[in-house]
C-alpha cells in the first residue's frame, strides 16, 4: 500500500499536468511563454506547476503565493518522504 501511495504522490501531479495540457493546450500557453518551464516543472516541481496553473487566470497576487508555497512544499514532501522510505528497505547501503 506504501508503493502504491508513492507512486500516486509521484505520477499524480504529472498526469494531471499532461491531461490538462491535452485538453486545454491555451491556458498552458497564456500561463506559460515557452514550453521549457512547464517541462522542467513536470520533471522537478509538479504540484507547484500545477498550483500555478490552478492560481493563473486572475494573475498570482495576495493569497495565491501562499498556494504556491504549499504546492512547494507539497513537493518538497514528496521528495523527503521517498528518501525516508528508500532508508527503510532491508540491506540498503547508501548514504
Amino acid at each position: 500500500m506504501c508503493c502504491f501511495f508513492t507512486a500516486l504522490v509521484f505520477f499524480g501531479p504529472r498526469l494531471a499536468f499532461l491531461v490538462w495540457w491535452i485538453l486545454q493546450p491555451v491556458r498552458i500557453n497564456a500561463a506559460f511563454n515557452t514550453f521549457i518551464w512547464p517541462l522542467l516543472g513536470l520533471i522537478f516541481l509538479p504540484w507547484t506547476v500545477l498550483m500555478y496553473l490552478i492560481v493563473f487566470p486572475g494573475g498570482v497576487v495576495g493569497f495565491d503565493w501562499i498556494w504556491i508555497g504549499l504546492a512547494v512544499l507539497a513537493d518538497i514532501a514528496s521528495y523527503s518522504s521517498s528518501v525516508y522510505n528508500r532508508k527503510q528497505v532491508p540491506y540498503y547501503t547508501g548514504p
